[in-house]
């Protein structure tokens, strides 16, 4: 598969259609790598993969010193180098790289592996570089990065502040050069970013399939031309590809003339601010973005649209915005402080301002030349890239926008678009939540092994220390007192007899590790009449609502079910994004009987399936009730035995009090009970609440010893 892989020619950049945000945004980072990387979000199946991919084709070659692992260069070696020092030495040029960082790839083949072994016992640095060398002037490409483990994402986050990788084990370190461009694909249903990694991306772009059928008719073309014949295809396209090439080279060769003046400047800082973005980063992105895009327009100065341009893609993932709002920039706030601070009110200007272009003129900031023989706007091949140019047009007026359920969207918004649930008897429309909260900490007992995250405790590859044990495949953090004393007893049999310590691969001890790790959090949330009150749903949502942001906060898959009228429905399965859930929260209706047992009988064939899918991740169900059962058949019996099945698998489960009014039944605690699980009103969810959670999940085992001993 690998050789296969490796003699396949690569999609041509310039043969994909449409994607002119991304395709601008690449090649910027191609004409000036300080830019800093892309992050490219959108729905799965819009080519994300297939345009970074093609990026690298069109990079100039690097020339690095022969034979060297970590590609120094021959003019300014690396004095550190694990492989130096360097001489006068050959030099040789290659292409540059594009390294792939798998998802669950290990930390040592990520950093390199440092042979503790051999280093304890012969005094030896052997040492295998990893993917930090590989990309070092080069691209370092994550498809899905926002799945990426949290240890793999602090390594990189230390490589790309310091330029460089250092591996460190007991005392032996190895330090080499690594300074890459990132760029990282991803869905935003499957969960954000961490906020340090965000900000390491220069730029953003949101990606959608094109919904103009004529488009999609030419990309499935171009795809299956491709397939049967990649050679072929690619040949088809090579003066294409040599032209953008060209232009990259001599965008690069025009970037150190390019005059960023005291009017832009003032204009990159009055933006940064009036979308309070956190720190400096920002206006330094910008301002390398608008000087790349008055280079590859074959300008010498910034102008206002370069400004423009350059906050669009630099601004989006910085800019404070609410937990779930979508990302994007309010153009006409950005409009308006750009003409506030133009440079016409400069008199050091002196009013040399070249007149911008207008909509329908060469495009903002890039300066491009309409598309030669291009279909007319509406055509049936717009936004595709035409034979003979291959260059991204820059647009100024278009920007990626929310689709109409964007988790951003309020309440009030959602509600006027009710989506009903089948079943509903009496059918009401959906209220606004309350504000979200700081909720509880919810955890699942006993100890895990899931991924890493920050809920219920866990055997993790990084945290405290607890204990040692033998090596289980490749040897991970060495515990040095427990392998000395392992090795110790051996030292006379072994012919020590001085100082020094003869240690053996059976002597060495890896450290085991507590932490903490993300859980599978399970909503099951009554939607039935009983809790249909517009003030008590209004609180029901925003406890919810609250609960979804911790489940962010603390690396977890949620997923919603919502039961009501005749029965249940999986609203939201199994995901990384919380912000889908608070989607499916705000348009959520309410009305109709309590089918409880439904709800928790979805619940359990969810479950179900997730653990067959991903045993390491422990669930916990979190069931928003009042306790009331009115929907078929001897409801309350049919909801206490769905409630025991799902204690027999030993699901930990909440089950949180939605109960209201001076008489109370009392009916939730006794499904907690039968959930063997514990029960809470909402002011208890409150992390600042007076009242405090009685006591935490309980495990089925003592529940399970309560019932025989009955």
């Amino acid at each position: 598969m690998t050789s296969a892989h490796n003699t396949t020619p690569q999609y041509p950049f310039t043969a994909v259609v449409g994607m002119d945000d991304l395709r601008l945004a690449l090649l910027l980072n191609a004409v000036s790598p300080a830019v800093g990387g892309v992050l490219v979000r959108g729905e799965k199946g819009t080519a994300k993969s297939t345009a970074v991919r093609a990026l690298s084709a069109l990079m100039p070659a690097v020339d690095v010193v022969a034979g060297c692992r970590f590609a120094c260069a021959p003019t300014a070696p690396d004095p550190g180098c694990p492989d130096g020092p360097h001489g006068s030495g050959a030099a040789e040029s290659r292409p540059t790289r594009m390294v792939e960082l798998p998802v669950g790839a290990s930390e040592d083949r990520l950093v390199g592996a440092l042979d503790i072994e051999r280093a304890l016992s012969e005094g030896v640095k052997a040492f295998e570089p990893g993917l930090l060398a590989d990309a070092h002037r080069g691209i370092l490409y994550v498809d899905e990065v926002n799945l990426l483990h949290d240890h793999l994402v602090d390594l990189l986050l230390d490589a790309a502040a310091m330029g460089a990788s250092y591996v460190e084990r007991e005392g032996v370190s190895v330090r080499h050069a690594s300074r890459f461009l990132l760029v990282g694909t991803m869905n935003p249903e499957e969960g954000e970013l961490r906020p340090q990694l965000l900000d390491r991306f220069g730029l953003t772009v949101e990606v959608a399939a094109s919904r103009e059928p004529a488009q999609r008719v030419e990309v499935v073309r171009r795809r299956l031309a491709y397939d049967a014949d990649p050679a072929g295809f690619v040949a088809r396209w090579a003066a294409e590809e040599d032209a953008l090439r060209q232009r990259i080279a001599v965008a690069r060769e025009l970037l150190p003339k390019v005059t960023l003046g005291d009017a832009a400047l003032r204009q990159i800082a009055a933006t940064c601010a009036a979308f309070e973005v956190d720190g400096m980063r920002a206006d330094i992105v910008m301002a390398r973005t608008a000087t790349a895009l008055a280079a590859w327009a074959g300008r010498t100065e910034v102008a206002e649209e370069d400004v423009r341009q350059a906050a669009l893609l630099a601004l989006p993932h910085r800019r404070r915005r609410a937990p779930f709002d979508a990302p994007g920039l309010d153009e006409d706030k950005l409009d308006r402080t750009l003409e506030e601070f133009a440079r016409q009110d400069d008199p050091a200007d002196g009013g040399d301002d070249p007149e911008p272009d207008g909509p329908d003129g060469g495009g903002p900031g890039g300066g491009l030349p309409p598309q030669e023989g291009g279909p007319q706007e509406g055509g049936p091949e717009e936004t595709s890239v035409p034979p003979g140019d291959g260059l991204p047009q820059q647009r100024e007026q278009e920007t990626p926008q929310a689709p109409e359920s964007a988790p951003g969207t309020s309440g009030d918004e959602a509600g006027a678009r009710p989506q009903p649930q089948g079943g509903a008897a009496a059918e009401k429309p959906a209220v606004a939540a309350d504000e979200p909260f700081k909720a509880r900490r919810l955890d699942v007992p006993g100890l895990g092994e899931g991924a890493d995250g920050r809920r219920s405790r866990a055997r993790t590859a990084h945290g405290r220390t607890t204990g040692a044990r033998r090596p289980q495949g490749t040897l991970g953090k060495l515990h040095l007192a427990a392998t000395v004393q392992a090795a110790a007893p051996h030292q006379k049999a072994r012919g020590r007899h001085g100082t020094g310590l003869l240690v053996r691969r059976d002597d060495l001890r890896e450290a085991v590790r507590e932490g903490r790790e993300g859980n599978l959090v399970l909503f099951v949330v009554d939607a039935s009449g009983s809790m249909a009150a517009r003030k008590r749903m209004s609180a029901v949502k925003g406890a919810v609502l609250s609960l979804l942001l911790d489940a962010y906060q603390r690396r977890d898959k949620i997923g919603m079910i919502t039961f009501r009228g005749a029965g249940a429905e999986v609203a939201l399965p199994p995901t990384s994004s919380v912000e889908a859930g608070a989607a499916r929260l705000a348009s959520l209706p309410t009305g109709g009987r309590t089918p409880l047992a439904e709800g928790l009988l979805a619940a359990h064939d969810v479950l179900r399936v997730e653990r067959m899918r991903d045993p390491a991740r422990r669930p916990l169900l979190v069931v928003v009730t009042d306790g009331r059962a009115t929907g078929g058949p001897e409801p309350r019996i049919r909801a206490a035995r769905a409630a025991r099945l799902l204690a027999a698998d030993g699901t930990a489960s909440v089950v949180v009090d939605c109960e209201a009014g001076v008489v109370r039944l009392g009916l939730a605690g006794e499904l907690a009970r039968d959930l063997a699980g514990t029960a809470v009103t909402l002011d208890a969810l409150r992390a600042d609440s007076v009242s405090a959670l009685v006591r935490t999940v309980q495990g089925t085992r003592t529940v399970h010893g309560n019932r025989k001993a009955a």
